[in-house]
């Protein structure tokens, strides 16, 4: 049994972290929620009770074997070599170390080996990266993707409590007939798309889209060139996008789709003739990366259209990091002493 903390423990993701390590009844023996000093003493629920708030900080990791980290990349700047350094293995959400070449960065269907390297720190992937390479590597490993086109539309929580509670009031205000207040987001995100996600950079891409692009590198194979557009939509969880893959190997679309139907963390939703297709409302607090619309691509020599759509709160951030220290005590994560 280990003892687990969760930093960030009051945010969005750190409540669905606490929620998912219940749910798929992970070893612990003891749940250290962490926040910010000025959160200290507040309760999380978990398992039919309630836990205090420890305040994060030097000291606070010294009874820790994974720390789950939501507290953002600043925050896990100072606090995940703490961790680290007081014995803890911290499994970090936040975009602080994900293209540290010391770090690994994992997605357990993908790179499950890449654990190994680990000094402490492994980084969480970009939740639209995440879904789509779950989708993506049993194509890759059949067929050997040269290039991935992929537009995203991206939920609202993807940008914290502050961004569901912007599109939340929006709904009120049209539905009263007020005018609509704008902070969060740079637009109007009711009724709306945005095609900007983090800042734009000086190649014309946003940070959100090169993410995609660096990530997937990383993980799966630098070979592969990725062409990304992120967008924000009005919904409030679950990410979808739209991919076009190309590749070197000729694609049999029927074999495509049992690669898919037996892949890890894949459900097949692909049935157009009864208007099966995956939607963000069906992904909502799901665990799986759903996929559906596949469809030759006649433009290419050998190409592939399809939707993927996932809980961006659940595979796309708490589950992921769930699963890696799933894999660390699959692989002999010793607990410490005490």
């Amino acid at each position: 049994m280990y003892r687990v903390a969760v930093v960030g423990a009051l945010g969005a993701v750190g409540t669905e972290m606490i929620k998912t390590l219940e749910d798929r009844n992970f070893p612990i023996s003891t749940l250290i929620p962490m926040d910010i000093p000025e959160m200290a003493g507040k309760k999380v629920r978990y398992r039919g009770g309630e836990v205090e708030v420890r305040a994060a900080g030097k000291g606070a990791f010294k009874d820790v074997d994974i720390a789950l980290f939501s507290a953002g990349a600043d925050a896990s700047l100072v606090l995940a070599p703490i961790a680290a350094s007081e014995g803890a293995i911290v499994v970090d959400n936040s975009s602080a170390w994900r293209m540290d070449p010391g770090v690994p960065l994992v997605v357990p269907e993908v790179n499950p080996d890449a654990v190994d390297a680990h000094k402490g720190i492994i980084a969480n992937p970009n939740c639209s990266t995440i879904q789509m390479l779950v989708a993506c590597k049993p194509l890759h490993d059949a067929y050997k993707i040269k290039r991935i086109v992929v537009s995203t539309y991206q939920a609202v929580s993807g940008g914290g409590g502050p961004a569901m509670r912007e599109l939340a009031a929006q709904a009120g205000q049209y539905a009263r007939g007020e005018e609509i207040k704008v902070s969060v987001f740079p637009r109007q995100i009711l009724f709306n798309a945005i095609p900007h996600i983090d800042v734009f950079v000086d190649n014309g891409y946003t940070k959100e889209e090169m993410k995609m692009v660096h990530e997937t590198h990383k993980i799966m194979d630098p070979a592969v060139e990725v062409s990304p557009t992120a967008v924000r939509v009005g919904v409030f969880r679950g990410h979808s996008e739209s991919i076009n893959i190309e590749t070197e190997k000729p694609i049999d679309l029927a074999e495509a789709k049992r690669l898919l139907e037996k892949a890890p963390g894949v459900k097949l939703m692909d049935d157009p003739s009864r208007l099966l297709y995956p939607t963000a409302l069906d992904c909502d607090g799901q665990d799986a990366v759903f996929v559906g619309r596949l469809r030759t691509d006649p433009t290419v020599p050998n190409g592939l259209n399809m939707w993927v759509v996932s809980d961006n709160l659940r595979k796309g951030a708490a589950l992921n990091a769930v699963q890696i220290g799933e894999l660390l005590v699959k692989k002999g994560l010793k607990p410490r002493k005490l």
